[in-house]
């Protein structure tokens, strides 16, 4: 599962240092509510999984949106133009129409 070490090196290596840069290194890590003895409830990690899932989420949705896009671009370079008999049999149909 090589994509999966690559895009955790992405979010943390490239996407989060101008993400903590933004925000001033907020860091809901260490946010808890004990209830008691023993018993804590981390909830500054749970927001920071969602954070990540969210930033990492939008990424892989970027990525996709640009490939598909130069999909989109590749495709419309390679069809070729339509033949001429196609070209007057569209005309005639239109006239048909009207």
């Amino acid at each position: 599962m090589i994509w999966r070490s690559v895009l955790l090196s992405l979010v943390a290596d490239v996407i989060m240092p101008p993400i903590g840069m933004l925000v001033g290194g907020i860091d809901f890590s260490n946010l808890s509510i004990a209830l008691t003895s023993g018993v804590v409830i981390k909830y500054g990690l749970f927001l920071n999984t969602v954070i990540d899932f969210l930033i990492v989420a939008f990424a892989i949705f970027m990525i996709i949106k640009t490939l598909n896009r130069l999909k989109k671009k590749e495709e419309e370079k390679s069809t070729p133009p339509p033949k001429e008999e196609v070209l007057l049999l569209t005309q005639i149909r239109d006239l048909l129409k009207k």
